[in-house]
Formats: structure tokens, sequence, C-alpha cells
């Protein structure tokens, strides 16, 4: 086919706003296929490429449509944006990326523009253009068509994500609808759909909410679609509802995934308010404390602690929580579990206490700067965080909010925020899936006179909601108060249990005295806890050839090593001693597992 019949084929087709209109009346209640139509085969102008990327990309897309944008809107205009983006040499996604940010001289004619793409537009690319501006300029009056495009697999994610800022109950439906398959789920999101509130509430309540089978997206759109507000509201109080909507909450602000969903929500603080007003009402459980405490850790320090509180807000529901769990009545959670109870049951015992402390007792800090290290509940198998704020405010969800802050031992046992006049990086945060993604949180740290400096910061231009990161300045920190704070953290390991503890203990020998791992050309990597088995000390080492001399090729063959050791009730200082002393006796790598490294 000739350029020219494919511009005729273009402009010949219906829209695919025609498209789904079409389909869903002739589908009726059938609805559309899980994860939506299939957008109709197009015509290609592009051929294989080569393809414009980066700024060159970005220049392209103003070139073609800054001045088509701001034209009169008109079918003509309509169909010389089509011909413009079937010949640009850009992808969709960095395509959509450029329009995102594209300047907008003439607001109105842009969004009169969107609309008619979004109706008229017969390509996804140019139907996608019209979906990234309503991302910006969307009404309401504009909510039918995004909903009826959301249907269309290529254009679903953008149409929801343009819904969300206009309805965000039904953009939350969408998403359940298109996103959620899991067969333990999915009762209850069909309940969401297509039953009544009286089904929701029933559903909701016999809904399993442990974070393996509902993560924090899905935890947001369950309470956005569900109206988890007035579902609360609705009748007498119920405690199984409050504590659903609690761990509901409690799975929104988990760090593990590209963002806090908990700052997503706009419920969050009607229902935060709900639930921790009425928690008298439920049973002093294990279970129970620990969805309270996880609350309160994260109005504490974590990414809850910003959303929109009036004044003093927060603090008094913090003071809710610490004299609830501290009453007479849930004074038995707290009692030391016995040395026949599970261990996991001991470690969560073992957490409230310390984090209680922490949250509710602990006095504020002189200066600047605070370090909490801190976990949410861990029968969910949340990391220990090292939390800072600076001036009351949490570091990293504020500015990162990509993941959890860094574990102590990577930044406590290891001494890495210890200052001294030699500059140095750290690293503060990673990205939850890793650095080399979706970035990092880095600053340097540098000692100058009386004062401790925090300068020099990296991170991601943009938020994960993909507004502008805050520029931060240079942090000054009274140095003997920097200093003290620092000491007071590393020095408290009341949130470390006894495999934790050994392998910390390992690890800070061989920091201390790396000799005995370097004999046999190895170095180590880290030490704690294995993620998934937490009464197991786990010791990460490399193997380069060369270590021992002093001289490792960095490009050379490397191997990496995971030496595992369960806890055998052996008080950790003890194991730590055993093991230490096999290093130097035993060449490790006899023994620990092959765990990759250079082909």
């Amino acid at each position: 086919m000739s350029a020219a019949d494919e511009r005729v084929a273009l402009t010949s087709r219906p829209s695919l706003y025609a498209f789904v209109l079409d389909r869903l009346a002739a589908e009726g209640d059938g609805g559309p296929p899980a994860g939506g139509y299939a957008a109709p085969e197009e015509p290609s102008l592009l051929g294989t490429g080569p393809w414009l990327r980066g700024g060159k990309a970005a220049a392209a897309v103003r070139a073609a449509l800054g001045r088509l944008l701001a034209g009169p809107d008109t079918p003509a205009t309509a169909e010389a944006i089509d011909r413009s983006l079937a010949e640009l040499p850009v992808r969709t996604g960095p395509l959509v990326g450029a329009v995102l940010s594209l300047p907008l001289d003439d607001v109105p004619a842009a969004r009169r523009s969107a609309r008619r793409l979004v109706r008229t537009g017969t390509t996804v690319r140019t139907v996608s253009v019209g979906l990234a501006l309503l991302l910006r300029l969307g009404e309401p009056e504009d909510v039918p068509a995004l909903e009826a495009l959301s249907r269309v697999r290529d254009l679903s994610d953008l149409a929801v994500t343009a819904l969300e800022r206009l309805d965000p109950r039904l953009a939350a439906l969408r998403r359940l609808d298109v996103r959620v398959s899991r067969p333990e789920l999915r009762p209850l999101v069909d309940g969401i759909l297509y039953g009544t509130a009286r089904d929701v509430r029933r559903l909701l309540l016999r809904q399993p909410l442990d974070v393996r089978i509902v993560n924090a997206s899905q935890a947001r759109w369950i309470a956005e679609a569900a109206g988890l507000g007035g579902l609360l509201r609705r009748g007498p109080v119920d405690p199984r509802l409050l504590a659903q909507a609690g761990r509901l909450l409690v799975r929104m602000a988990s760090p593990r995934e590209e963002r806090a969903e908990i700052l997503r929500y706009g419920g969050a603080v009607d229902v935060h308010e709900l639930v921790i007003r009425r928690a008298c009402a439920l049973r002093p459980t294990l279970d129970h404390a620990a969805v309270l405490l996880s609350l309160a850790v994260d109005l504490h320090s974590g990414p809850t602690r910003m959303l929109p509180w009036r004044e003093g807000q927060r603090e008094q529901l913090l003071d809710a929580i610490g004299a609830l769990l501290s009453s007479t009545a849930w004074e038995g959670v707290y009692a030391e579990a016995g040395a026949d109870a599970p261990s996991a049951v001991r470690r969560r015992v073992a957490w409230l206490r310390y984090t209680a402390g922490r949250v509710f007792r602990a006095p504020e800090p002189p200066g600047r700067l605070r370090i909490e290290v801190l976990s949410r509940d861990p029968a969910d198998g949340e990391q220990v965080e090292t939390r800072i704020l600076l001036d009351g405010r949490p570091l990293v969800p504020e500015v990162f909010g990509r993941g959890a802050g860094n574990t102590p031992e990577d930044l406590l046992d290891a001494g890495c925020l210890v200052a001294t006049e030699e500059p140095r990086e750290v690293r503060l945060a990673d990205a939850w899936c890793c650095e080399g993604c979706c970035g990092a949180l880095s600053v340097t740290v540098v000692r100058e006179g009386d004062e401790v400096v925090w300068r020099d910061w990296r991170h991601p231009a943009r938020l994960p909601s993909g507004d502008p990161a805050p520029e931060l300045p240079a942090y000054r920190f009274d140095a003997a108060a920097y200093d003290a704070e620092l000491a007071r953290a590393t020095g408290d390991d009341g949130w470390s249990w006894p495999a934790r503890t050994t392998g910390r203990l390992i690890g800070a020998a061989l920091r201390e005295r790396p000799e005995p791992l370097a004999r046999w050309d190895c170095v180590l990597v880290h030490a704690s806890a294995d993620g998934r088995d937490p009464d197991t000390a786990v010791l990460w080492f490399h193997y380069r050839p060369g270590t021992f001399e002093g001289e490792p090729a960095e490009k050379g063959p490397w191997l990496h090593f995971v030496w595992r050791l369960p806890d055998d009730g052996t008080p950790p200082a003890v194991r730590a001693a055993a093991a230490l002393h096999r290093i130097e006796r035993e060449d490790p790598r006899a023994y620990a597992e092959c765990a990759g490294g250079s082909r």
C-alpha cells in the first residue's frame, strides 16, 4: 500500500470511540472480554524505525503538534493531527510522555482538540494524544468518553489514569475489572462491580487481606470502588469491618510498590478518623494490635504523615491509638510470648513492645535530625527500614517515594552516616525494584567544623505521581546533636531478633577485621536475616581472585555466595563467634551456596 493509500485508510476508518460504542451495544450486558477489546488492526507509515528518543522525540512532538493543537476545532485539524502522528517516528510511550510536558499556550483550544481526538481518532496513537491531554485538562463532561475508551486494551491504562482525577470511584471499578484476576479476590471484585452495598459488605468481611493476596494498588481500588467510608458509616459499628478497613489502609501505605497508594486515596484522612476513633470496639487481640500499631507507625514517620491533616488531627489520632494499646484491656497483648510459642508469634510480640515504645513514648531528639528504625507488622514480611525525619518531615516518602529507607545494617551498622572531613556519598533509599530501574535517593555527608552538612542530593527529578520532586537545600546540623542522635539510633537494637542479631554481629566483625574472609579471596557483601525465613541468619559474600593479595580484578571473574545459619536457640553472640571461627579455619566456599556470578 502506498503512503497515499495508507492516508486514505486512516481517514476512512471508524473512530476507536465509535468502535467501542458499537461493540458495547452489540454485546449488551456481556461486556468486553477480560483485559478489554483489542483495537482494530491499524495501517502504519512508520515502518521499523529509526525511532527518535529523549529530547529529539520531545522536540519532534512539539514541532508536529504544537501549532495544530492550538488551531481551530475542525475535522480538517483532527485529520492533520492524525496524519502528523502517523508519520512521526516516535513510539507511543515517549509520544505520550512528550504530550504530558507539552507547553500549552491556549488551554481551551488544546482541550477542544483533545476532545475531538478522543472521539474521532482512528488510531491508538491519535487517541493516546487526546487522552494524555485530558489527563491534564479533562473535566467532568469527559468522563463518559474516558470510561468507554478504558475498555480498549491499548488505551485502558491511560484512560483510567485520566479518569482517576475526575471520578476516582469509576476509575477504581475499571482498574479492578481489568487488572484483578486472582481467584481469591475475584468474588469481592464481582460483588463490587455487580452487587448491592449489602453484598459488598458481606464479601469484604470474608475477604483475606494479607499482603500475599492484596497489594497496595488493589487495596486502594477496593476502598475507592466499595465506598469504604460510606460502608463504615452505615449502620452500627461493626468491629469486623473496622479491622478490614484498617488492613486496607495498612496495605495502601506499603513501601513495596512504586508509590505510596495511601497518598492517592482521596478518603484516606476520613477513613483513618473513622477507624481509629471507633477502635475501642475491637477485641484486644494480637492481630488487631498489629493493625493499629502499623497505622501508628505510618502516622508517626511514614507516608501517611504527609496526608492533608487538619492542624493537630494526626497527633490526636496517634495519641488515641497509644492510649488504647496501653490501656488495661490491652495489656495482655503485650505479655512476652513463652518459649514454647511459635517463633513468628514471639517476633511479633517483641515488635509490638519495641515499636510501641518508639512511636508513643520516645522523646523527641534535639536538633533537626531524627532517625528511627521501624517496620510495620512483621507477619506481613515488611522490611525493617531506617526512617529519617528532617525538621519533622519524613524524608524518603516526601522526596523519593519509590521504596522504603535502606536497612539499618546498610546505613547504621556499616557506619555510612558517620560524618568525617572527607565527603562521602550515602544512599539512603533504593527504589522497590532496583536503583538501575527507578533510581535511588543519595546525599553527600561531610563534617565542616562544628557542623555536619548533607548536600549534593541525587534523586529522580519527578515523584511517582509525576509532580516535580522537591529541590532539597544543603542541611546543616549541629555536629554534637548529630553525633548524639546517630549514636542513639545505632546503639538501639531493640528492633532486632536472634537470627538477625547473629547476622549483624558476623557482619560487624568482618567489617572491622576482613582478613578471615579475605584469606579465601572473599569479601563481605551483607549480613542479616533471610527475608523469606526470618529465623535464619544469612551471610552474602563475593569471591574475587586476588583479594587476599589486595589486587582483586574489578572486571575479572567473580562468584556470589550465600551462607545460611538457621537459628538453633544458641545466643546470637555465641552463634556468631562460632561462625567466625569456622570462616577462619575452613574455606566458606565449601559450605556456602553459590548463588551466581560471572560466566
